[in-house]
């Protein structure tokens, strides 16, 4: 145990903060190494003169900030952050591997409800008219690698990107291998190991993942029906001081909850106030046909703008643009370059010709009519039950009767030959507070027989309840 003793003169703030920001200092210069003990609370405020609820409140934010951990009778502890974000106690790791709740590998004969990839509209035969005639025509730049990037690749970012009034310069477009790798290279690029990342408590957790598997420490922001609650942003700002916030403001994932106007303006306040960059994942967002602003709006100068075609176009192309602040697009380009590999000129040049070509808004248009056809058919399937969804989002956030449990309905729903995603598959890092919902995506299915057919079991499940259902079947 260390007889380590803070001075709460120096600091701005409540006494609380100041003990905390201490610690979190003196863990940094190395005063406080990984493993020791800090003092008991009770002794420690008798030594420095306050109230033990003031230490309390102090190692409470430490814990948050994931610098220490402890349990009751035993004390608390420096985290050894040499080990990375996945060790320290503000990290959910996953079941297994770090991919998350789902497996790798998909059971044969299972019915998918756990993808929101576009659905198969025949975009097959189109794709395959583009690539033959890039292969034909760029036969040398296939067989390389993509050293010099032309600029309608740029262009069909800006176009793709483009909402209402808002289109971003094309010199400001970085062309990614997805979303997905797109989010990463800018986390990369603009945060360092050991900084805060904040995500919500419901997210698309694989990047609060990845984010971990690259040093950075996880921090969450508690959310509502209309998405990120400011005060509680602030309050994380203050505390915390994240380098980076992932937001989902338009058809949130799993929720389909949309941020007001209004809040997006604060939430844009707040970060500006407190020089927090912003991502705006926008994949569903640009499916959904409202007319809120972006954040790239609201706050240009620190958002980082994120879409691509996985979910209203094609998955399996991988194409993805990010709109950047200005200046960053150079940073964030060689950053994506280094944590993917690189961008293959195949599948560039494919996403490219697909937007520039009006392709690929066609293709949406087919994708959103076959969804929302499906939507029809989970809506008369789920009658009675409450759930939420939104015209054209591939997914249902369905809300489990008691005494059902999440992760409990979904390995129900797996052994009637259903996946599905429970609610701890979108936990960005460990959480208490408890989701008793289940995710369904209705674009995976091969036909609309199967999502039927799908629907049906799941109703089942929902009536019978957990009282019918044993995992010694």
């Amino acid at each position: 145990m260390t007889n380590w003793m803070p001075d709460l003169a120096r600091g701005t703030g409540p006494l609380y903060l100041r003990l905390a920001d201490q610690i979190e200092e003196d863990i940094e210069r190395r005063v406080l190494p990984a493993g020791t003990k800090l003092p008991p609370q009770r002794n420690l405020a008798f030594d420095i003169g306050v109230t033990i609820g003031t230490v309390s409140r102090a190692y409470a934010v430490a814990r948050e900030r994931g610098l220490v951990s402890g349990e009751v009778g035993r004390g608390t502890y420096v985290v050894d952050r040499a080990q990375g974000a996945l060790a320290h106690p503000g990290y959910a790791s996953p079941p297994g591997d770090f991919g998350g709740t789902r497996e790798m590998d998909a059971p044969a004969g299972k019915l998918r409800f756990d993808s929101t990839a576009a659905p198969s509209v025949g975009q097959g035969e189109i794709i395959g008219t583009i690539v033959a005639g890039i292969m034909s025509s760029h036969a040398h730049d296939v067989a390389s690698y993509a050293r010099l990037f032309p600029d309608h690749w740029f262009e069909a970012g800006s176009q793709w990107l483009a909402k209402g009034k808002f289109q971003p310069p094309a010199e400001r477009i970085v062309p990614t291998l997805g979303a997905h790798a797109g989010v990463v290279a800018i986390i990369a690029a603009m945060t360092s190991p050991g900084d805060h990342v904040a995500f919500e408590h419901l997210t698309y957790s694989h990047v609060a993942r990845s984010a971990g598997l690259i040093g950075r420490r996880v921090t969450l922001i508690q959310s509502d029906a209309l998405g990120v609650v400011p005060e509680d942003f602030e309050r994380l700002c203050a505390q915390r001081h994240p380098k980076l916030a992932f937001l989902m403001p338009s058809a949130h994932n799993p929720t389909t909850n949309t941020m007001p106007a209004e809040r997006r303006q604060a939430i844009a306040e707040i970060a500006r106030r407190h020089n927090v960059w912003l991502v705006e994942d926008n994949l569903y967002g640009a499916m959904a046909d409202d007319d809120h602003p972006l954040m790239a709006e609201l706050a240009p100068e620190r958002t980082f703008l994120v879409g691509g075609l996985s979910k209203s176009v094609v998955a399996g192309v991988r194409g993805g643009w990010i709109s950047c602040p200005s200046h960053l697009e150079r940073r964030v380009r060689i950053s994506h370059r280094m944590v993917t590999g690189g961008l293959p000129f195949l599948l560039a040049e494919t996403s490219a010709r697909l937007v520039l070509s009006g392709k690929a808004a066609e293709i949406q248009r087919r994708c959103k009519d076959e969804i929302n056809a499906r939507l029809a058919l989970a809506r008369d399937a789920l009658a009675g039950f409450n759930a939420q969804w939104r015209p054209n989002i591939p997914f249902i956030w369905l809300e489990l009767p008691d005494p059902w449990l999440s992760s409990t309905f979904k390995q129900a729903a797996s052994d009637r030959g259903v996946l599905i995603d429970d609610a701890d598959e979108f936990k960005a890092g460990r959480s208490e507070q408890v989701f008793h919902h289940v995710r369904l995506g209705i674009s995976a299915a091969p036909r609309r027989e199967d999502l039927s057919k799908g629907l049906a079991t799941i109703r089942r499940l929902l009536e019978e309840g957990s009282a019918g259902y044993t995992s010694y079947d």
